[in-house]
């Protein structure tokens, strides 16, 4: 429902469903290279057995926070984007 008790239009779900999109992937990418970045060595290089393990489990505890992070911060940023008029200030097109 809109801000005026109405339906959605066709674009506003198509505009949800393409920033739910963006978030899901997005999300993704950032926590593949999160992952990588921090498991990456572990997974390339011989370490010692303590240092590898801490590693690959600090990655796998960082994937999931940081992939949820990023898809509530996006879509909270376009609920709030969609909530604010396209020109603050002016109420009619003749201002």
């Amino acid at each position: 429902m809109t801000d005026h008790g109405g339906r959605r239009t066709q674009a506003d779900r198509d505009a949800l469903t393409v920033e739910i999109g963006y978030a899901l992937c997005s999300a993704a990418f950032a926590a593949a290279v999160v992952f990588g970045a921090v498991a990456g060595p572990a997974l390339l290089f011989t370490l010692p057995g303590l240092f590898e393990t801490v590693l690959v489990r600090t990655g796998v505890v960082l994937v999931p926070v940081l992939f949820t992070a990023r898809v509530v911060a996006v879509l909270v940023r376009f609920q709030r984007a969609a909530a604010q008029p396209s020109q603050p200030g002016r109420t009619s097109p003749d201002s």
